[in-house]
């Protein structure tokens, strides 16, 4: 089969190897198209190794064609048997840069009839990472008040939606004056654009209560400014460190004060046991929600594989607005 293979110049290059050989509990999945995320970039620069075991293709997250089963799996979510020929998207811990991909049974997602390949590409990675750290982790409670930093991300679309469909209020953080634009027609309540405005003096001028719930992908220096406007018993949940590793100026009273929870979490290299569950956790509480449209994936930009280096590019540069997704072709 073809893959994009990183050289030793970190290059993307087009390239052959052999199938992926399923285990017992395991669909193939002959690949359609692929969802670009930002760990791509962290391994593609050798900073972000798979997990022990795992393909070290890049490639998070697919949409495509059941091809193969093994002969341990079992019925989908939707009480039938996964069969050949089935349309489906998922997660995978690597491998999805390909024309072909492994993935354990449990944790396919039935593509809706509706859904092209390309959004189904756009959805896996974003929305259970966004329920991960909304429900699973930070136990978000219907009409809190929820801070997300880089609105306009994959993630963030994703976390906006899902907190909005349980009737809470959503502050975000953007860059840009589109990007503003973007958050308020998914449903954000006030979107700051940190260029011109600090969300610290805007929240204590009007949330002076806090936050119950913040979503961080740029810690550093947001850690300190997070913990000033989080409310009493407040959760924070950071998932990257774009504004850097270290925090210069950590308020350990005011943790105590607020009784606040700081967690940090990654997806990738969780448990087989972990996904499975965390997706038909997904599946229990917003599966019907992409099937009528309530949440849907937010779409930057569709190339085809082969111009992967240009996606590569404007995620770089935090171009997009949303998802950007590669097409097989």
């Amino acid at each position: 089969m073809k893959y994009i293979h990183v050289d030793n110049q970190q290059s993307l290059l087009l390239s052959e190897t052999s199938l992926p050989e399923i285990s017992a509990d395991e669909c193939l999945l002959k690949v359609k198209a692929i969802g670009v995320n930002r760990a791509d970039l962290l391994q593609r620069a050798g900073k972000y190794p798979p997990p022990a075991g795992e393909s070290s293709i890049l490639g998070l997250e697919v949409s495509g064609e059941i091809v193969q089963c093994g002969e341990a799996v079992a019925e989908n979510h939707l009480g039938k048997p996964w069969q050949i020929g089935d349309k489906v998207f998922a997660l995978v811990a690597g491998g999805g840069y390909a024309q072909y991909v492994k993935v354990k049974a449990q944790q396919l997602l039935c593509l809706p009839e509706h859904y092209t390949y390309e959004q189904g590409a756009a959805c896996a990675e974003v929305f259970l990472t966004a329920y991960q750290s909304l429900f699973s982790i930070a136990q978000l409670k219907p009409n809190s008040k929820v801070l997300i930093h880089a609105g306009a991300s994959g993630v963030g679309s994703a976390a906006i939606q899902l907190a909005k469909a349980k009737q809470c209020n959503v502050v975000v953080t953007v860059g840009s004056a589109a990007k503003v634009q973007a958050c308020l027609a998914l449903g954000a309540d006030v979107a700051i654009n940190y260029q011109e405005t600090d969300f610290v003096t805007y929240a204590k001028a009007n949330i002076p209560s806090g936050f119950d719930v913040i979503i961080d992908v740029v810690a550093g220096e947001y850690v300190a400014k997070n913990i000033n406007v989080s409310a009493l018993d407040g959760h924070i949940v950071t998932l990257s460190m774009l504004g850097g590793r270290y925090c210069q100026q950590l308020d350990i009273a005011k943790l105590l004060a607020k009784r606040l929870t700081l967690s940090a979490s990654t997806l990738r290299n969780r448990s087989d046991d972990y996904k499975a569950n965390l997706v038909a956790s997904f599946i229990s509480d917003f599966y019907a929600e992409l099937l009528n449209g309530r949440i849907k994936p937010v779409i930057d930009t569709v190339y085809p594989w082969k111009k992967v280096e240009l996606a590569h590019e404007k995620m770089a540069n935090n171009e997009n607005i949303g998802k950007l997704v590669l097409t097989l072709t």
